[in-house]
């Protein structure tokens, strides 16, 4: 078959595909590619050809070659959901291109702003037409395929009692099964689709048929993620199984579905999924500060002469993030409550406002709190520099209040009142009641949080790290970010950090003995694809895509964890930041890098021992 060479549409970071946190993507179910990690926010046509494909979302386009080629790029991760905003699209489906033009336009800090990864797929779709693929980007090049003989793809097996009309049009069929198998009508509350995937939010997901519909033809694939049954069905042909789908029902114009996902979760998955939406935009300059700190500390242990200046320069970097650390949770939690994040910002500075005394120069004796008479009660007025909770819970409040205000607040004078009632209200609450109550709440909480890491022997980091990655399967793990920086705020350390990196390790060790012990090359190579984003910090692709499927590769990846947490919580091994495991939290650890590899090596070693031993593939 022909070999093809193309060049990357996107200019940043050639990366391979198996490092796109996406398993519908990492796993190559879509066709075979690269990725652009950091992407400029311009693509352009790599090919001469016709675009077959754009949604009304403008994250992705689809082009067909004038070689035969079918292209798919889609900008980021879940950007769907964007409904196109930050997208600019400079051409529309039908037209035809050439090479080097221009296609779409996106703004990527303000993408993940919002949340959302830009990281950028683009796959051949049909590759099983072609040989050898590489995508080239500047020196860097990545090719996949053409290494071994193609063998006839088996066909699809039939699922069982299929009693749909084999004569139907393909997508009807497949729509009609996909009915059959998910439950039916009564099972299925909303329905929309991205370029690749029929996405569906469900009643009851124990009713569904699994492996039926991933044994119906044309369906390449299904998971669960992000409370959404996600069906693959590749670009085009999922268009028209979703127009077949929702016709002649209810579901037509069901698009909120980021609602109904949330509406479907457990309080503590909302709990857990509003925190992330909180603290997941501030974690980038928490993990800078992070990387700051460990150089000045590997600088410093290694002897490095440093004048007064110099080092008063590296704290500018490393404590100014944490001084002002509720501006920045205000800000973010006023966006993520629909009021105005610059009051955010305001009201978080209000409570780091240099009138008031300085909350580490009260913890050190150098500062007492201010005492205001309210009705006769003695209240202590103090600085929140370095707190979560206030900030936290006074961002919700004041969201809720400027709504209220405009309620009722005529539309001509709503821009001068509406804020000044907003920021006078909230800062006396929360100076008075909100700052005092949260703050003594917040240090009760994770006083107790920090005892339970610093148990004797290990105890706290070998129950941590044997039960962290059940909690990301369950998509609760969000509520340790308001731990982590509260951490980082008051110690300046994150042992959280140094214990779940071993659990996280320990999922792509078992991963990849599974790979190890699989003969088929093929799948062999899938689940090493699924396994390298774990030694990245990433568990997702190995957790569902291997370790689920099988049980044990899963549990013997939780007893690794728990090893190498338990190894963390012994040695007192912090990291001097969040956010970054496995190889690029090394840079978190430069000062203590030997323990660190140890907690990898105990944590690897383990799964990947026990794995490799006990769990047999045919089984």
């Amino acid at each position: 078959m022909q070999d093809i060479r193309l060049d990357s549409p996107l200019r940043g970071r050639l990366i391979p595909l198996s490092e796109v946190t996406d398993p519908a993507f990492a796993s190559g179910a879509m066709g075979r590619g690269a990725a652009i990690a950091d992407p400029e926010g311009r693509v352009v046509s790599p090919v001469d050809g016709e675009v077959t494909v754009l949604f009304g979302s403008k994250h992705a386009i689809g082009i067909h070659s004038a070689d035969g080629v079918d292209l798919l790029i889609h900008v980021g991760v879940d950007t769907v959901k964007l409904e196109g905003k930050h997208f600019t699209a400079h051409v529309a489906q039908g037209d035809t291109v050439k090479r080097g033009q221009l296609l779409l336009e996106f703004d990527p800090e303000a993408i993940r702003a919002e949340g959302y990864e830009t990281t950028t797929p683009v796959l051949v779709t049909n590759a099983a037409d072609f040989g050898k693929i590489t995508f080239a980007l500047g020196d860097a090049e990545i090719s996949s395929g053409g290494d071994e003989p193609a063998e006839e793809a088996p066909a699809a097996e039939a699922p069982a009692d299929d009693d749909i009309d084999p004569n139907l049009p393909k997508e009807e069929r497949v729509a009609k099964l996909i009915w059959k198998y998910v439950g039916g009508t009564g099972n299925v509350r909303s329905a929309e689709h991205c370029a690749t995937r029929l996405r569906l939010i469900v009643n009851d997901k124990s009713i569904i048929d699994e492996k039926a519909i991933e044994n119906i033809d044309g369906v390449k694939g299904q998971f669960f993620a992000a409370a959404q049954y996600q069906i693959i069905l590749g670009t085009g042909f999922v268009d028209k199984v979703f127009d077949a789908f929702v016709a002649g029902t209810n579901l037509v114009g069901a698009v909120n579905s980021k609602q109904e996902a949330y509406d479907q979760m457990t309080p503590l998955q909302k709990v857990s999924r509003t925190l992330g939406d909180v603290f997941v935009p501030i974690i980038p300059v928490l993990v800078a500060t992070g990387l700051f700190m460990g150089l000045r500390g590997a600088a410093q242990s290694l002897g490095v002469e440093m004048s007064e200046n110099l080092i008063r320069m590296s704290q500018i970097l490393t404590d100014t993030a944490f001084a002002f650390l509720p501006a920045l949770v205000c800000w973010s939690t006023m966006n993520r409550f629909g009021g105005t994040p610059v009051i955010g910002i305001v009201l978080g500075l209000m409570l780091v406002a240099p009138q008031l005394p300085n909350a580490y120069a009260i913890a050190a004796g150098d500062a007492v709190p201010l005492s205001m008479d309210i009705l006769g009660i003695p209240i202590p007025v103090v600085g929140y520099q370095g707190s979560v909770l206030p900030a936290l819970v006074l961002g919700i409040f004041a969201a809720r209040l400027q709504k209220w205000f405009k309620t009722f607040v005529p539309d001509i004078i709503d821009l001068i009142v509406t804020p000044f009632l907003t920021l006078f209200v909230s800062m006396l609450l929360g100076l008075l009641i909100i700052g005092p109550i949260m703050h003594t709440l917040e240090i009760g909480i994770f006083g107790a949080v920090r005892a339970f890491l610093e148990l004797p022997y290990g105890i706290g980091g070998f129950i941590v790290g044997g039960v962290h990655q059940v909690i990301v399967v369950f998509g609760v793990h969000h509520v340790f970010n308001a731990l982590e920086v509260q951490l980082l705020a008051s110690t300046g350390l994150d042992p959280f950090n140094a214990i779940i990196t071993g659990a996280i390790v320990a999922q792509g060790g078992a991963a990849v003995a599974v790979a190890a012990r699989t003969h088929d090359a093929k799948k062999r190579a899938l689940y090493i694809s699924s396994a390298v984003p774990a030694f990245l910090g990433i568990t997702e692709p190995a957790i569902f895509g291997i370790n689920l499927r099988f049980m044990k590769p899963f549990i013997y990846g939780l007893v690794g964890g728990a090893c190498a947490g338990a190894i963390a919580g012994f040695l007192h091994l912090a990291g001097t930041g969040m956010g970054i495991t496995v190889l690029p939290g090394t840079l978190l650890y430069l000062d203590h890098l030997a323990e660190y590899v140890l907690v990898n090596a105990v944590g690897f070693g383990v799964a990947f021992g026990l794995t490799f031993t006990f769990f047999r593939p045919e089984e």
